[in-house]
């Protein structure tokens, strides 16, 4: 906030109230935030959109002033630490910003990076410019709040190659693929060859992110899942953006259905609130019990996940292919809808899409493409976006893409995500 100037004395940047007349001097005890003029020689050009404060005890609320979007600073000594993973095995552009996820933010574009939360670990990815096969490469910025140490690196690696679903051989995919299916080689092609790879996410996170994603458009997506990580721990602040570690189904459970209907979420706000508690009374507790299913079988888990509030079969296989090791999982929307129509099952043109359609086209993916169908389809997904989904778009102010895609007809289904 900018304090009253002297009168008859040029504007300036800040001052404080018990600045001593006709004085030019600013006060430096107590620290005042900087003037935005001051902050960057391109500063960007409009202020963000603040999300909806959810105004519990636990929330960390940020001022105002860290909720700009800054041009990411050059940090005095930035150690990069090189990952398993080629251009190739993951593309940032086609792995994180599609779809699976919605809490990470690029907060620099050249050289293009990501920055976001991994368990209690802050970090950015990014390809490293001098390798020749644009290795990826991690920047630690905290664990658990605090400034990260050089021991904290081996911890923040493994998380990283564990989310990352680094183990996979996503090349040898690709060929399996390729070879199997016409389109897929097509598609592949055209994405570059490789580097859409399906992630690991921690399992609460997963099921909170696509309970938003129900009827729902990917920037409004976006903004819901960004509010409800602000009631986790904050981890801190880049390029312009404050980031929280992804909150407990305990700390979930103390928000109210009112909360969340203020914020804008509306009739999801019945069933975050519902599935935190439904969590949080399973035996061991939620996190147990969804862990628990990484070992199981598919149709056992769709099951399982569909007895949670809000979520239908199209929500769960979601979740199963993106947290729960289900790699066959198909989740079918009307994009792999089309996909299915034109390519795999030309018999069911014309037709729409049921749950009963919805498993036809999952088993012809899994005939076709095998125990990783899953990692094929999400490939042919993105092949189906608007190619500004698929590509590294301009930042805007609220760290969100300019261009939304466009809403689409629901389908019968509440439980059917929009451009998903």
């Amino acid at each position: 906030m900018r304090l009253p100037l002297l009168p008859r004395s040029p504007p300036l940047a800040a001052a404080v109230a018990a600045m001593p007349p006709r004085r030019r001097r600013v006060v430096r005890s107590p620290p005042l935030p900087p003037s935005p003029p001051n902050l960057s020689s391109t500063p960007p050009p409009a202020p963000p959109l603040e999300p909806p404060k959810p105004g519990t005890p636990d929330y960390d609320d940020p001022p105002h002033s860290a909720r700009r979007r800054l041009p990411l600073a050059v940090e005095a000594q930035e150690e990069w630490h090189p990952l398993p993973l080629s251009a190739a095995d993951l593309s940032l552009p086609l792995t994180l910003p599609t779809g699976q996820t919605f809490l990470w933010r690029r907060t620099s574009l050249s050289p293009l990076r990501f920055t976001g939360a991994v368990g209690p670990h802050l970090v950015s990815l990014s390809h490293l410019p001098d390798a020749d096969d644009g290795r990826l490469a991690f920047l630690l910025h905290s664990y658990g709040g605090c400034l990260a140490s050089s021991s904290s690196v081996p911890a923040a690696r493994a998380a990283l190659c564990d989310y990352l679903n680094a183990a996979v051989p996503l090349a040898d995919l690709w060929r399996q693929f390729a070879a199997a299916d016409e389109r897929f080689a097509e598609v592949a092609a055209r994405l570059g060859g490789g580097g859409a790879r399906v992630l690991r996410q921690d399992p609460v996170e997963c099921v909170f992110q696509f309970l938003c994603s129900s009827n729902n458009n990917i920037k409004r997506i976006e903004k819901m899942v960004w509010t409800l990580a602000g009631y986790g721990q904050r981890l801190g602040e880049v390029g312009g953006f404050v980031f929280h570690r992804f909150p407990t189904i305990e700390q979930l459970a103390r928000v109210s259905e009112q909360e969340l209907r203020e914020a804008g979420f509306g009739y999801r706000a019945k069933y975050i609130v519902g599935t935190a508690k439904e969590l949080q009374a399973k035996p061991g507790g939620g996190e147990k019990w969804l862990a628990s299913l990484r070992e199981k079988e598919l149709p056992e888990v769709i099951e399982a996940l569909c007895t949670l509030p809000g979520v239908g079969p199209k929500v769960a296989a979601c979740i199963a292919l993106f947290s729960l090791d289900q790699n066959h999982a198909i989740p079918v929307d009307t994009h792999v809808w089309k996909v299915a129509t034109q390519y795999l099952l030309p018999e069911l043109a014309g037709k729409s899409l049921t749950p009963k359609l919805s498993v036809v086209v999952a088993d012809a993916f899994v005939t076709r493409f095998g125990s990783y169908a899953g990692w094929a389809q999400n490939v042919l997904f993105i092949g189906q976006l608007p190619t500004q989904k698929v590509v590294v778009a301009e930042v805007t102010s609220d760290g969100f893409t300019t261009k939304p895609p466009t809403k689409r007809k629901r389908r019968g289904n509440r439980n059917h995500a929009e451009n998903m």
